[in-house]
């Protein structure tokens, strides 16, 4: 089998910068913002760090196994050309139709985000009520700002990954500037008494953390969906990759933190955006308030504009394995990109603002079950392709791989019964297993159709 992706489809112009910036800003999007006042409250300002390590170390297993299946087999799709080089075309596409889920609701979540940060900083787009849900009010303005920049972050990604891959290395710059204003705040002006619970109580608040650890990682695996797009030796991007989900669990785990001293538990209780409070009672100031919701707000568009690429990527992929329209596999005559794709995500993300912001949570909660469901397949084939195609050219190979393999395998096992009913962290009833059970019924009659089509055809011919 050969490692070498066809020639003349995508453009090679990502360098190790752009690669890099491209992971780690998928990873860092809006909820190291709004949720981290969530997190500690539920878990301890101790127990949300036990939480992202624990949940890092389970991702890096997996992300060993990315490493080297990435490095062997460089083609946009990732895990479906994976799954069904060693699963065949069936499990093939229930990995990667979780896995369409999980980057599709990313960017609803962003679409809704975008504007809920931009409501933080200018409460007067508040105007216009149109409608309630759930008792929540919906605003023209807010709609307004979420559809606009759906319209904006699309055009960018058909016109071409360079253009994205300029913006997100800009955007993470910022970001990483809004982190330094919490760091030192927190570091000089920081008070050890208000890390008070260091783990919350009950404990197992620590779950409720866990839970959303995959889905806030997410996005390291835009690396396996770009890479016909990127200009460097095959095992550096197995690097990189693991690299980068290093980089964004220290994220979180710091920004976590520097909340914690920022805020008592009652002001984190109270606070409407956690980290942004924090900054603001660290520095004694409106003004850093002010510059993490701006570093939010990029974070925002990076994880909005890498999760573009990977959905689209996943498309190209279903289509050209014959399970959706050949229109998703067509390449832009100029740009080079899957500007279909591309264009039905920025629809799709429209929508999302229409029901306000109350559908935060329930995205990331079942988009977390989704990608923990693709992330299992992940490694089940890379055992198997050890096995059934041992001289496979492998640039990155990771070391004890049964035991890599294995223990992948447990953890992701273990993350996808967190979601289950018997577990005290499961998914709401009914809208996250609405989403979860509505997705999986959707995929079940576009698998049954194109399978009868497809049959078909082949008599046909």
């Amino acid at each position: 089998m050969s490692s070498s992706p066809p020639e003349g489809r995508f453009k090679r112009v990502l360098r190790a910068r752009e690669v890099l910036t491209l992971s780690f800003g998928a990873m860092i999007g809006w909820s190291w913002v709004l949720l981290t006042g969530h997190w500690v409250e539920n878990a301890g300002s101790l127990g949300t760090l036990i939480a992202f390590a624990a949940g890092g170390v389970a991702i890096a297993f997996i992300g060993l196994t990315y490493s080297e299946l990435v490095a062997a087999m460089p083609k946009a799709g990732g895990e479906h050309v994976y799954t069904r080089a060693a699963l065949g075309p069936g499990w093939s596409f229930v990995c990667t139709w979780a896995l369409l889920m999980a980057y599709a609701v990313v960017c609803l979540f962003e679409s809704v985000a975008l504007p809920t940060a931009v409501e933080y900083l200018f409460p007067e787009i508040r105007i216009a009520t149109l409608w309630h849900v759930l008792d929540a009010p919906v605003h023209l303005g807010f709609v307004a700002i979420g559809v606009g920049a759906t319209v904006v972050m699309t055009w960018i990604n058909v016109i071409g990954i360079r253009t994205a891959a300029f913006v997100q290395t800009a955007i993470t710059g910022a970001i990483l500037l809004a982190g330094v204003i919490l760091f030192t705040g927190a570091a000089g002006n920081g008070e050890w008494s208000n890390a008070q619970p260091l783990i919350g109580i009950p404990a197992t608040g620590i779950l409720t953390v866990l839970i959303m650890v995959p889905a806030l990682m997410v996005g390291f695996d835009v690396l396996p969906q770009s890479a016909e797009e990127i200009d460097l030796p095959a095992n550096r991007i197995g690097w990189l990759l693991i690299a980068s989900l290093v980089m964004a669990v220290l994220w979180y785990g710091a920004i976590s933190f520097g909340v914690a001293l920022g805020l008592d538990a009652k002001a984190r209780a109270d606070a409407t955006v956690a980290t942004a409070d924090a900054a603001t009672a660290l520095w004694g100031g409106s003004w850093a308030g002010a510059a993490l919701i701006a570093g939010g707000v990029g974070g925002i568009l990076t994880s909005w504009n890498a999760f573009i690429i990977c959905g689209s990527r996943v498309m190209f992929a279903l289509s050209e394995s014959g399970v959706l329209p050949k229109a998703f596999s067509r390449l832009h005559p100029k740009y080079r990109t899957p500007w279909i794709a591309v264009i039905v995500l920025g629809v799709l993300s429209c929508i999302s603002p229409l029901f306000g912001r109350v559908i935060l949570v329930w995205l990331i909660n079942a988009g977390s079950m989704a990608v923990v469901v693709a992330y299992l397949f992940v490694p089940i084939a890379f055992l198997v392709l050890r096995w059934k195609d041992p001289d496979l050219p492998r640039p990155f190979r990771v070391r004890y791989p049964r035991t890599v393999g294995g223990i992948a395998i447990v953890l992701g096992v273990a993350f996808l019964s967190l979601y289950m009913p018997f577990s005290p962290s499961s998914l709401a009833w009914p809208y996250e297993w609405a989403m979860v059970i509505g997705w999986a019924a959707i995929g079940l009659a576009v698998w049954t159709f194109y399978r009868v089509r497809n049959g078909r055809d082949a008599q046909g011919t």
